[in-house]
């Protein structure tokens, strides 16, 4: 074998090698998210009438660990009655309060929270049929040892209703 081809041939197998390694660590490094789901139904207090007016949500809380930070999102989905479709009279304001949580004995302190306040939007601009999702940024926390989870709410302040934030809790908290 002549030396170029030797030399080509090392080279190859030395990248073939470093290719390994790398797509090796990449898969080895990236972390997955752990989620939950859960369901609610809320009413709208300041309607009596013989229409449909709950919003049904399925909220999945996603968390991961990586690089020494603990990162966390939420997904809500919605079934929405028809006639709230594009109403902006409905709600007032709603949001998502997402939270990373450090796990402890008793109850667990919240490290980060953010306010999502696009799922007021969504929700009174749903589909055709009152439903859509809306999807959360990420909160990104650095994190020490132990365990954390991600932790959630949705608020509604009904228009007419008269008492602000009704908030809803989601059970589901995924926990890294």
């Amino acid at each position: 074998m002549s030396a170029f081809k030797r030399t080509a041939v090392a080279l190859l197998a030395t990248g073939a090698l470093a290719g390994t390694t790398l797509a090796t660590a990449t898969t080895a490094s990236a972390a997955s998210y752990r989620c939950t789901t859960s369901s609610a139904s809320v009413d709208n207090p300041a309607y009596s009438g013989h229409w449909s007016d709950n919003y049904n949500f399925d909220v999945t809380l996603c968390v991961k660990r990586s690089g020494g930070y603990i990162y966390a999102h939420a997904k809500i989905a919605f079934e929405g009655p028809v006639s709230y479709v594009n109403q902006t009279d409905v709600l007032d304001a709603a949001r998502f309060h997402l939270q990373i949580k450090k796990c402890v004995s008793g109850p667990d302190p919240v490290v980060k929270a953010a306010n999502y306040t696009g799922l007021e939007y969504r929700l009174e601009h749903g589909n055709v049929a009152g439903n859509g999702t809306y999807t959360t940024g990420t909160l990104k926390y650095k994190a020490g040892s132990g365990r954390y989870l991600a932790d959630g709410f949705i608020q509604l302040d009904w228009n007419k209703g008269g008492k602000g934030y009704r908030t809803t809790h989601f059970s589901a908290s995924p926990t890294v």
